[in-house]
């Protein structure tokens, strides 16, 4: 049985009732957490110690923000990878992914100790297992795109243990969360079910770990971020006021202080009307830190 942290520790930190909010990333130079509205295609930021937000307008349905050592972002969209500046607003197509399949867009991602971006794919109408999970490295040359994993119609998470040995993703519709094992050089190998969620517990959307190696997934349908030991024992439960929860992102100075995302998207009005906040951010205190935002590495260019 999952000890209970506290059924009501989660509250409200931004009221900004998000159609689909995604990929949270706290930035520790800014105190700020960015995060998406893949529905709404804005970039949002908020920063907790003044109550202060704003937004950007994307070109298409941001699905995540993969911070980059030189400041700016790595943003997933339904076509590629494209560099996201916040001092402007700006977005440029960095990288084509999956042209051959337009029916499918971009879902969530993170960047493990070593500068390395981790990404998944699904099909759009959630109904095709036409999704991957995949790699991105900036080299001299330039971005290098791998394909690793395939068959997934929401492909989700992914995340990394804290050693940069594991890789945890999802495919949301089955319940799974699988676990991965990175070899030396940077392949997965290994491929087990680490967890099944019941349908009663939601299905596992985002996952993070923590400095510890646990593993906090958050539940579309499931109202909870549930956390996880590595050996895949349920060792905790936070409830959400909302339904549709998506990721989770540790800040502040202790990197104690969770950020969750929710969306309103697929929820009834009389389910609205009890969770009015549905969409928003919101934020709990977490019994274990979580781990740095890695930035991902940009190479040296190559000399000519």
């Amino acid at each position: 049985m999952a000890e209970q942290i506290s059924e009501t520790c989660a509250s409200c930190a931004y009221d900004v009732r998000a159609e689909l909010g995604e990929g949270p990333v706290w930035i520790s130079s800014e105190n700020a957490v960015y995060f998406v509205d893949i529905n709404g295609q804005k970039v949002h930021r908020f920063t907790p110690s003044l109550g202060e937000a704003c937004h950007w307008a994307a070109p298409g349905k941001v699905a995540f923000l993969m911070p980059v050592e030189d400041g700016s972002f790595l943003a997933g969209l339904p076509d590629g990878l494209y560099r996201f500046d916040p001092t402007d607003g700006s977005f440029a197509k960095l990288v084509d992914v999956e042209s051959d399949l337009p029916g499918n867009r971009l879902n969530d991602a993170c960047v493990d100790l070593h500068g390395r971006g981790w990404f998944g794919t699904m099909d759009d109408s959630e109904e095709a297992p036409s999704g991957s999970i995949y790699s991105i490295t900036h080299t001299p040359q330039g971005f290098v795109l791998r394909r690793h994993d395939t068959g997934y119609t929401v492909a989700n998470g992914p995340a990394v243990s804290p050693d940069g040995k594991v890789l945890y993703a999802c495919d949301t519709p089955s319940g799974n969360i699988y676990r991965f094992d990175i070899t030396v050089e940077g392949n997965l190998e290994n491929k087990r079910v680490f967890v099944h969620l019941p349908e009663e517990k939601g299905y596992p959307d985002g996952v993070v770990t923590d400095c510890e190696g646990n593993v906090w997934a958050s539940t579309w349908n499931g109202g909870h971020v549930r956390c996880f030991t590595p050996e895949g024992v349920e060792r905790a439960a936070i409830k959400v006021p909302a339904t549709n929860i998506t990721k989770v992102c540790f800040g502040g100075d202790d990197r104690k202080t969770a950020y969750v995302t929710s969306a309103r998207q697929g929820i009834d009005e009389e389910t609205l009307s009890r969770e009015p906040q549905s969409g928003s951010l919101f934020t709990f205190r977490a019994d274990k830190a979580g781990l740095p935002q890695h930035p991902l590495v940009l190479a040296p260019a190559k000399a000519n």
